[in-house]
This record gives C-alpha cells, sequence and structure tokens, in this order.
C-alpha cells in the first residue's frame, strides 16, 4: 500500500485533480490505496455496489455493457491517468457498466463513502470534485456522441 504523501503527489499530476490545494490532495488521498489487476479480470461489475474509484496508473481498463441482441459490447476503454468509476458520488451507489482489465492494471483505489464522507465536512472539497468530476464525464459523454455517430450517422450505402 502506498504512503498517503506519496499518493498525494501521483494525483497531484492527473487532470481531474490538478490545481487542487496540497491540504485537498492530502484529504483525498488518506482515501486511496494502490492496487492491481490481472489481464481480464473484472475490478467490478454491473450492478455490484460503487463504493470505490480508480485512478489507472498503468494499463486499461474496458467499460462493458451487455446487450441482449449483440452480447458484450465494449463501450469505452481507458488507460493511464483516467479516472473510471463516477457511481460512488450518486445514490444507489451501483455500477452502471462491467469493468475488464485488457491488460494487466497497476491503479490508485480511492474508498468513496470516505471521500464522500470528506467531502460532507467540507463542502468546499465536495464542490471543487463536483465540477472536476462533471467536466470529466461531460468530456467521455461527448466522446461516445462521436463514435456513436461514426458507428450509426453513416448512411447505408
Amino acid at each position: 500500500m502506498a504512503h498517503p504523501h506519496a499518493i498525494d503527489e501521483l494525483i497531484a499530476e492527473v487532470g481531474t485533480f490538478a490545481g487542487l490545494d496540497g491540504a485537498y490532495l492530502e484529504l483525498i488521498a488518506g482515501c486511496g490505496s494502490t492496487t492491481g489487476f490481472d489481464a481480464g479480470s473484472y475490478p467490478f461489475r454491473e450492478g455490484d455496489p460503487a463504493d470505490s474509484f480508480y485512478l489507472i496508473r498503468h494499463g486499461r481498463i474496458a467499460l462493458e455493457l451487455f446487450a441482449p441482441a449483440r452480447g458484450q459490447m465494449i463501450v469505452s476503454t481507458l488507460g493511464p491517468g483516467e479516472i473510471v468509476g463516477w457511481s460512488w458520488l450518486f445514490p444507489p451507489y451501483r455500477w452502471h457498466f462491467d469493468g475488464r482489465a485488457t491488460e494487466p492494471v497497476r491503479a490508485l483505489v480511492f474508498d468513496g463513502a470516505c471521500l464522500r464522507n470528506k467531502c460532507e465536512a467540507d463542502h468546499t472539497l465536495g464542490y471543487e470534485l463536483m465540477k472536476r468530476f462533471a467536466s470529466s464525464m461531460l468530456a467521455r459523454l461527448q466522446t461516445t456522441r462521436v463514435q456513436l455517430l461514426d458507428v450509426y450517422g453513416k448512411p447505408d450505402v
């Protein structure tokens, strides 16, 4: 397990946390630890309790969704420097996708309940994190929109 001080230094370099006050980085780091996953493993499954989120340091995690007519489909693949998981922020705190490590993954994992409690105690921290996660969500939704247009927006010829 990485020391929280080391974690605050690691997250300071990531877009979602860049520019946050050092005291906030330390608070966030206090909810984090290191983890890893073998290729092919599932760190989380759709419907499971979403009690954490991940910051990928090395490797890739595919977000997958089961569609009855198509089977398991990859919605997005996330890599180094990207956050995996927003469901820890919103009740009922359940994963909405399966997450599969497509290659060996090293990541930081953050306890969602720990961080929610810190945000409740310090609303400025909560507001900063909500703005940053919302910005990340918007960027990911826009990327998904472009992908959908690429797949479904082409007229049949």
